[in-house]
């Protein structure tokens, strides 16, 4: 099992039992997502960004336009931090102060680049695509020159991270079990819907295999 180093960086201070530094694990949490939340400072205000990424390997990468601010505030700063989370379930205790949820996080912390070399953009973005979609970027005309050129892609490596799970039931008081309260969990969990078509699709145009696979493995 090989895990990142622990530091004062990524040490997991509160529910300790619950973290894990374990990198298979950490990658299966990215995997299972799309959307992380980017930490950035922009002129001494803090703000958090919800921003879709692709992994590979111990890579992150993320892309919008060559003005985007929050990726020149990070390409700046040359570093990065960025949070995915999964909400799994409510749990509903007998008390109050003991409602929790059940969740995988991973947090992770690294240093970034700007990727310039056309081929390595289109590699990055092609790993973005996939990440959303595997089979999608064979489904899509390719970029133009122009686009590619507007496009600002960074490149974060990742160099430590930790991830907390919980993955219980309720933790009551013990004197609270005999109580006349319903306690237990509402799993909670994100499906796909059967694809919906644009207006301006062909009216008998089939729905290529790649979204049909897509649908099939998340919507139930």
């Amino acid at each position: 099992m090989q895990e990142y180093s622990k530091s004062k960086t990524n040490r997991v201070k509160r529910g300790q039992n619950r973290a894990t530094y374990d990198i298979a694990t950490i990658n299966t949490i990215l995997d299972s997502g799309f959307i992380g939340y980017v930490n950035y400072i922009y002129e001494d205000q803090a703000i958090s960004l919800p921003m879709a990424y692709g992994r590979k390997d111990n890579k992150i990468y993320l892309h919008g336009s060559q003005a985007n601010r929050m990726l020149l505030a990070l390409l700046k700063a040359k570093k990065m931090s960025m949070t995915v989370m999964h909400l799994d379930a409510l749990v509903l205790a007998r008390s109050g102060l003991h409602h929790s949820v059940n969740y995988r996080s991973a947090t992770l912390f690294g240093s970034l680049k700007k990727v310039e070399d056309p081929k390595e953009k289109d590699a990055a973005l092609f790993c973005f695509m996939e990440h959303m979609m595997k089979g999608r970027w064979d489904g899509i005309r390719e970029m133009t020159k122009e686009e590619l050129d507007r496009t600002l892609v960074v490149e974060m490596t990742i160099e430590t991270a930790s991830a907390k799970i919980r993955d219980v039931g309720v933790n009551d008081e013990p004197e609270d079990y005999n109580l006349d309260v319903w306690a237990g969990l509402i799993p909670i969990r994100q499906i796909a819907e059967y694809p919906i078509p644009d207006e301006g699709l062909p009216q008998k145009m089939n729905i290529p295999k790649h979204i049909l696979e897509y649908y099939e493995e998340n919507r139930i």
